[in-house]
């Protein structure tokens, strides 16, 4: 997903000259190509984050569109007041790119996890935060941010996930994909946890279990007409996210559900719980001991029906 994300940094640039690059002590080797050719629009600023937000504010208030790319806990924790006040305030047209969304860098431990980056930039107004699933629906995206309006939080998962979108539904920034229908239960995603979703449904299909699945890629703006209407048409919605269940997806659609009234029995927010994630591991192995796994997804619907 990352290398599918900077590619299309490389390819918008060598269309559009406003297009420029910043990023943040990244390892060698990033966007070599970007560098030896268009060497007057690629920044390698180290490690200050902030004064690379302030910098990619400044450039997109003289016309530029710059694409930041760090990891994402330097991007939002350290950078919140220049996301604030430089992105939100100005409405400036920069691309935060941000490496390793959720569990990512599990074995780095929690100064590196990021988990409540979603619910940090929620708060931002004017702010549009981005999720894709996989590296195919990041292109998709990507090709569309050139000609948006505002600051976008690009939210990116380990890379080389399994490609879970399908190609046949149009993407748009701020509509949700409706990626199957189900009468039973509403699984709400976003980012990777798509193919958990669909994992779920193909179990307690053969069980008569029917599950619909909303993609929500955009979390801000979220599609409130589609998360409305498809949460009308079941009995019990559960929302997945790898991310705390504090002020995120889950807190964004029961927000929404609460407030229009919509009569469901049952809804749970699959996450992280109010806690630093223990321990250090794979990504995979801190995904399942925080309940985000294919079978705690199932047994929390079977309970819907006891």
């Amino acid at each position: 997903m990352r290398p599918t994300s900077l590619n299309c940094v490389y390819e918008l640039a060598q269309k559009d000259e406003r297009v420029i690059f910043i990023g943040s002590d990244l390892g060698p080797g990033v966007l070599d190509d970007f560098k030896k050719n268009i060497p007057e629009r690629f920044f390698m600023e180290g490690v200050a984050e902030q004064h690379i937000v302030g910098m990619a504010a400044g450039m997109a208030l003289e016309g530029f569109i710059p694409y930041v790319n760090t990891i994402a806990t330097f991007l939002t924790r350290r950078c919140f007041e220049q996301n604030m006040i430089d992105l939100g305030l100005h409405r400036t047209n920069v691309r935060l790119i941000s490496n390793g969304g959720g569990l990512v860098y599990a074995p780095l431990g929690p100064t590196h996890l990021a988990i409540e980056d979603i619910s940090i930039m929620r708060t931002i107004p004017n702010m549009t935060i981005v999720s894709p699933a996989d590296a195919n629906e990041m292109r998709r995206f990507m090709m569309q941010t050139i000609d948006y309006e505002g600051p976008i939080y690009i939210r990116l998962a380990k890379g080389y996930d399994p490609i879970v979108t399908p190609d046949d539904i149009p993407f748009k920034i701020g509509k949700a994909l409706k990626v199957q229908d189900g009468n039973d239960v509403l699984l709400v995603t976003t980012g990777i946890t798509l193919g958990i979703a669909k994992e779920v449904s193909d179990v307690l299909k053969k069980e008569n279990i029917n599950c619909s699945i909303l993609h929500m890629h955009t979390l801000k703006p979220i599609d409130e007409e589609a998360l409305i209407q498809s949460s009308n048409e079941v009995q019990s919605v559960i929302t997945l996210e790898e991310h705390t269940i504090v002020g995120g997806l889950g807190s964004a659609c029961a927000e929404l559900i609460l407030e229009e009234g919509i009569n469901i029995k049952n809804f749970k927010r699959i996450g992280i719980n109010d806690l630093f994630p223990s321990g250090y591991g794979s990504q995979a192995d801190m995904m399942k001991r925080n309940g985000l796994s294919v079978e705690n997804v199932i047994s929390t619907i079977k309970t819907f029906s006891k």
